[in-house]
């Protein structure tokens, strides 16, 4: 596997749309943001940069896998993400260094350690790989469709359970729901999803990874519907 960095561009407001690529052995795979019961979460440190304040890792639409029978997120051979980097001097370049650390799987998984280390020019031009990446995000939820998101949550031991309705058009079968709590120390199972009509239902729990209590706000849920066709973001969702 290898990485490099796209350069990229940077944009009137200031900030800087660079690209990592990363190539992977043919049937090779890594994973998204949440990464799926079997798949290993992606973790990125920029410690080391100059002129920068923040980087936001901006995730192209993934492919739900089968792994031994559970399911896991993410991407084939090749992809590209793009990275929105707040620059702190728009007038100088960005010295981009720091490690990537994902997760690589054929038939076994395999941790990996990737450094990063770029110059990124004050000026540069648009790039047709990390501006098609940037094109490939999940639909919003208007433009996808959905009439409702409702989310009913409830007690269990340990933890909370998750009922979640969606009111919109098929994204292509078969579709899978991930559900993001707004804290990372809270772990969510993968969720059982029934779609009737135009009605997708997911069901899922939630639990603190240290095992304590916790409090979940309905309005601060991502919800994304991954399809065969498109996916689709959610911000939100209402009670029954």
């Amino acid at each position: 596997m290898s990485v490099d960095v796209l350069p990229g561009w940077r944009q009137a407001d200031g900030t800087h749309v660079a690209g990592l690529r990363l190539t992977l052995a043919p049937g090779w795979k890594t994973y998204w943001r949440v990464p799926g019961e079997a798949g290993i979460p992606p973790e990125f440190s920029w410690r080391g940069s100059r002129n920068l304040s923040s980087v936001r890792v901006v995730w192209p639409t993934p492919r739900v896998f089968d792994q031994l029978g559970s399911q896991s997120i993410g991407y084939y051979d090749k992809v590209v993400l793009p990275l929105a980097i707040a620059v702190r001097d728009p007038s100088a370049p960005v010295q981009l260094k720091g490690k990537v650390q994902i997760g690589v799987c054929s038939d076994i998984c395999v941790p990996t350690t990737l450094k990063v280390a770029a110059a990124l020019p004050a000026g540069g031009s648009r790039m047709p790989e990390i501006s098609a990446a940037l094109s490939d995000q999940p639909l919003a939820a208007g433009k996808a469709g959905v009439t409702a998101a409702r989310c009913r949550i409830r007690p269990i031991e340990g933890g909370l359970s998750i009922e979640a309705a969606i009111d919109l058009p098929s994204a292509g079968a078969p579709e899978a729901v991930v559900i993001e709590p707004s804290d990372p120390q809270l772990y969510v199972t993968q969720a059982a999803t029934d779609r009737q009509g135009k009605r997708l239902s997911a069901t899922s729990r939630v639990y603190h990874v240290d095992g304590g209590t916790f409090l979940l706000s309905r309005q601060e849920l991502r919800l994304t519907v991954i399809g065969s066709n498109h996916a689709v973001d959610i911000r939100g969702c209402s009670g029954f």
